[in-house]
């Protein structure tokens, strides 16, 4: 028997393409199947988080075109997003059968996914825009669920559904709640009687009016510019003066077609415009300039100092502030190449219009400019700016501009949290120039201490009248100085990652500005000395400062002769002057000094730390001088020893380093000075710049990793002190300067040891 096995006839393949279509089809009609209506009324929860993860981003990146159109914009994005990429993944959930409201599904992943995108673009690390991304995801699902419950009817467990979720992100690390739950990190617990947190010591209080406050002038503002922009009427047609366009087309490129069409110029036609506040009467009067750094070119940043200027010009100053606005970066259009050596020409061509309109009869200007007493100050790249046009001729010597900013004599610099890059190779350097520098431990954008490295370029000849200074300030942060800048440093979203619960108000970061700056031109311009000990010890100026917050101040003027800078050479037994050094009972080494991010601040130091655990008795560091007939010079001409150090201890529960200071003389007769007695050494603010330890790591490359760095207090022992302790001894025949370090775990780094004179004197003029 013959059996024949045949398989039964396939269907023509024409028939299983019409079945898979049909199926295909079904499927696809039935997306939507178990989006009931309390589902569809869910859809608001993931566009609400695709609103505002849009709204987040244009917050960072504005369009220029204003807000209300920025949040438009938000809005439709989010609508888009949930249209292009919801509907597309709910399909593929029916495909795969799954038994849920596909299409609110879709949306919360889409919306979610949104988040994760934008914050990966926004340099968030992966773990942490993973885990934003999934609390957006939640969010959006819970949030939505609540929206449709109300939807259908059913209020009360939807608005307690909404409660609940407003209380857990509330909650949240980062959040307001939870910010508020946490004290202030101060660095230092040793309060002055103004309230403020101060080293201990005494210091007399300056007697001066408060330089913080108005003066006497009045003043009037007004504007000069193109005449024609596009953005703001004030320097368009509203503008009282017109200025001639710089032509900067030889010093950059790179400016691309859609930054012409928002300004409606190019390089080679830049506009000189400038808010003047200009005090009443005859004059003529100092000039100071104002310029401002980079941030969104859409956001205009010149406004954002009126606080000083009108201050200054209450007090006798022309204060202008200078729009750069167009050199600064745009997500749209980039940046222009060499901004930072553009910002500075474009401060010379300001100072050589000033000049034409100071040579104008009939001009507001005519005759009020004084050309001995000029000052620029400048806040983020502006401050590197402004230094490098104080020393223009390393840059632009080839270019007239030159010669005419040459006319005036610019005697003071003061940066405002300052970049200090190298271009073309160089960085500036300021001779016999009056600097200061403010710098706030909670800076989130120049997060490192820069303008200390144009401290350090800063250089005296003997017997002048200009001095440097700088003050770091626990809690301050970079934006606040300028006050169209808003809260955070880092723009949104990657700011929204930002710790605020340390930072100090904006008007009292401010106050610091206008005290600090006001006081700095009051001497380096009018010559007013009443404010000079605001510079040698912030505690003589405390009752015009914050409370609540630390200060760290360091000073050199032209009498400071040095017996150890250690930038010479890497020899632990050598210093200035033919001084010798020798040490005993601690670890010492010559070092570089470090940034946060633990690069080199271009100077040296001398660490010394007690590191012997059977440390019973204290370690010392001892400089032992040269005599002879410039060392005799020196000695009798100095008013006090001064030195600068940096307290490497860590936090306050470390405690004070127990530091005395001796000085004896060839008979043999010591005197020693408990520094505790002169200034207590404050820990170093610890700065979280974000809530967690973690997201340390996470936000903005990992820069904030670390809390703190080398910054340096400079202490100033008179003679007169020493006298008192022993009236043996004998200052103008000194032998010795000693360190002593009293307990163990006691860790400072010294720098710029010397002896200083009076102001205006010239003791050291054989040096």
């Amino acid at each position: 028997m013959n059996i024949e096995l045949r398989l039964p006839p396939s269907p023509p393949k024409r028939r299983r393409h019409r079945r898979a279509a049909q199926w295909l089809a079904h499927r696809l009609r039935d997306t939507a199947h178990y989006d009931t209506p309390l589902w569809r009324g869910a859809l608001l929860g993931p566009w609400l988080i695709g609103f505002a993860a849009f709204t987040a981003v244009l917050l960072g990146v504005p369009t220029g075109f204003g807000r209300p159109f920025d949040l438009m914009l938000a809005a439709a994005a989010a609508a888009t997003l949930l249209a292009a990429a919801g509907y597309p993944a709910a399909a593929l959930l029916s495909l795969l059968g799954l038994r849920l409201p596909r299409l609110f599904t879709a949306c919360v992943l889409a919306s979610a996914g949104a988040v994760l995108v934008i914050l990966l673009s926004s340099d968030i690390a992966l773990p942490a825009a993973c885990a934003a991304a999934a609390a957006a995801g939640a969010a959006a699902a819970i949030g939505g669920w609540a929206c449709g419950l109300i939807r259908i009817g059913r209020r009360l467990p939807g608005l307690a559904l909404l409660a609940a979720l407003a209380g857990a992100l509330l909650l949240i690390p980062g959040g307001p709640a939870f910010q508020a739950g946490f004290p202030a990190e101060s660095g230092a617990d040793d309060r002055d009687d103004a309230g403020g947190i101060a080293a201990a010591g005494t210091v007399a209080p300056l007697t001066a009016p408060n330089p913080g406050l108005p003066g006497a002038y009045a003043y009037r503002s007004f504007t000069y510019g193109s005449g024609s922009d596009r953005h703001r009427p004030e320097f368009g047609a509203q503008a009282e003066l017109i200025s001639e366009p710089a032509d900067a087309s030889s010093y950059t490129s790179g400016w691309t077609r859609l930054r012409t069409w928002f300004w409606g110029f190019g390089p080679d036609a830049l506009p000189l415009n400038g808010r003047v506040w200009m005090p009443e009467g005859e004059g003529p009067f100092p000039l100071v300039l104002i310029v401002h750094g980079n941030h969104s070119m859409e956001d205009f940043s010149d406004t954002g100092y009126a606080y000083l200027g009108e201050l200054l010009a209450s007090r006798g100053f022309i204060a202008v502030s200078l729009d750069e606005n167009f050199l600064n970066y745009s997500a749209w259009s980039d940046i222009p190449d060499n901004d930072y050596k553009l910002r500075a020409w474009i401060i010379l061509k300001h100072l050589e219009q000033l000049a034409e309109y100071s040579d104008t009869p009939g001009n507001p200007f005519f005759g009020k400019i004084d050309y001995s007493r000029t000052a620029l100050i400048g806040h983020s790249r502006g401050g590197q700016a402004a230094a490098m046009a104080a020393d223009a001729g390393r840059w632009f010597s080839a270019d007239p501009v030159l010669l005419s900013s040459e006319r005036y004599r610019i005697s003071a610099i003061a940066a405002l949290a300052p970049t200090d890059q190298t271009v073309d190779g160089e960085k500036a350097e300021l001779q016999d120039i009056s600097y200061l520098t403010l710098q706030g431990a909670h800076d989130g954008d120049v997060h490192n201490f820069d303008g200390d490295r144009q401290y350090i370029r800063t250089f005296y000849l003997q017997g002048s009248s200009a001095f440097k200074s700088s003050l770091y300030i626990g809690g301050a942060n970079h934006s606040q100085f300028n006050t169209s800048w808003g809260l955070y440093d880092l723009s949104p979203p990657a700011g929204l990652f930002l710790n605020r619960s340390d930072i100090m108000e904006g008007e009292e970061q401010r106050r610091i500005a206008k005290v600090y700056v006001s006081a700095f031109l009051e001497t380096s311009l009018h010559g007013n000395r009443a404010y000079a000990g605001l510079f040698q010890d912030y505690r003589s100026g405390l009752a015009w400062l914050p409370a609540g917050t630390s200060y760290f101040n360091r000073y050199e003027d032209g009498t400071l002769a040095l017996i150890a800078g250690f930038d010479e050479d890497r020899d632990s037994g050598t210093a200035s002057l033919g001084a010798s050094a020798a040490y005993a009972g601690l670890r010492l080494s010559e070092e570089t000094v470090k940034n946060r991010e633990g690069g080199s601040k271009d100077t040296y130091g001398v660490r010394l730390e007690v590191t012997d655990p059977d440390f019973k008795s204290e370690g010392y560091y001892r400089l032992s001088l040269q005599s002879g007939p410039v060392m005799d010079q020196v000695l009798s001409g100095a008013e006090g020893l001064s030195f600068s150090m940096s307290n490497l201890q860590g936090t306050s529960d470390s405690g004070a380093p127990e530091i005395d200071v001796e000085l004896t003389d060839t008979a043999g007769a010591a005197s020693r000075v408990s520094l505790s007695s002169v200034m207590t050494p404050l820990p170093l603010p610890q700065t979280r710049f974000t809530r967690t330890a973690w997201l340390e790591k996470q936000v903005a490359g990992g820069k904030f990793a670390n809390s703190t760095e080398a910054v340096f207090q400079t202490y100033r022992i008179p003679v007169a002190l020493f006298r008192q302790k022993n009236a043996a001894f004998d200052p103008a025949h000194l032998k010795s300067v000693t360190f002593y370090l009293g307990q163990k775990g006691d860790a400072v780094m010294l720098d710029d040891i010397g002896f200083y004179g009076s102001q205006g004197s010239t003791p050291f003029s054989v040096l």
